[in-house]
């Protein structure tokens, strides 16, 4: 049936057998034949044939749009049997987020590598949103991030595991260290650790998800901003996975809340549903066993 598909989708692409059976290498007479073939199958009328011209009936077009579907994703599989076949032409870009911290990670990077010893790795490092662009671009196969938009049907998404987020403040700020709401740091300056590329999207994240109402100071490290919070001029959202950056003798780190709300981060492996394929899978499939 995949090449009456094939035939079909070209029929309709061109909208005529003949040139439909030229581009297929076939006679019109084997074209016509094979598309009466594909429709007694079905049991239903694709083409609806009038004198020398035809419409596609309105099953036809969802059969014509669903094909193509269909053998890309068969075009695919191909493609990844041969790849698995020849390993060692295989290649597996993955990228993660630079301040996560690297331990289940590079586990599963070691776990992979002695797995399929063929098969050559190329790691990437970035902010959130340097790795959503190499995802978006095609430059990546896998990403390790956290969530900050909804997630979408282009992607398939495997969750990882989630974090609390904190804050650290001065130890010295009065507030209750047992949670602390976001509203009531609207007079503390927010920190940032980012590049000035970067300023308008983590801004935005901040607002608009975690409820920041706070000005914002920008900080190159994570020893500026222990500077900053120690001299208390301003304070630094960050999760309960990550608190190890900073020295706690130097900063107090409280849960957040948002209301009545503890802030959660959640992670997860993003890959292009149309570029899953068996070592990404794998791969994926690693890293949420070292983050059980």
């Amino acid at each position: 049936m995949f090449q009456q598909m094939q035939y079909f989708i070209a029929i309709v692409k061109n909208h005529s057998f003949t040139q439909a059976a030229v581009d297929c290498h076939i006679s019109q007479s084997a074209i016509s034949q094979q598309m009466k073939e594909l429709e007694s199958r079905l049991g239903l009328k694709l083409i609806k044939r009038q004198g020398r011209s035809f419409e596609v009936t309105e099953a036809g077009q969802y059969f014509y749009t669903h094909s193509q579907d269909i053998l890309a994703d068969v075009e695919q599989l191909v493609e990844n049997t041969i790849k698995i076949e020849k390993n060692d032409e295989a290649e597996l870009r993955v990228g993660y987020l630079r301040s996560f911290g690297t331990t289940e990670f590079l586990q599963t990077v070691s776990e992979f590598t002695r797995e399929f010893p063929k098969v050559k790795i190329k790691i990437s490092s970035g902010t959130h949103e340097d790795l959503y662009e190499l995802l978006r671009t095609g430059q990546i196969d896998l990403n390790l991030s956290d969530q900050r938009r909804a997630l979408s049907n282009e992607y398939q998404n495997e969750f990882l595991t989630a974090s609390e987020f904190m804050v650290a403040v001065n130890h010295a700020l009065p507030v209750d260290t047992e949670k602390i709401d976001i509203a009531a740091l609207v007079d503390l300056p927010c920190i940032l650790i980012i590049d000035g590329s970067q300023q308008a999207a983590e801004e935005s994240y901040y607002r608009d998800v975690l409820g920041v109402k706070s000005e914002f100071v920008r900080a190159q490290n994570y020893d500026e901003t222990q500077m900053l919070v120690a001299s208390n001029q301003g304070y630094l959202i960050i999760n309960q996975r990550m608190r190890t950056q900073l020295d706690q003798d130097v900063v107090k780190m409280i849960p957040l809340f948002k209301g009545h709300r503890n802030l959660i981060q959640n992670y997860y492996a993003y890959w292009q549903a149309d570029n899953s394929g068996y070592y990404i899978e794998t791969f994926a499939e690693l890293l949420k066993q070292n983050f059980a």
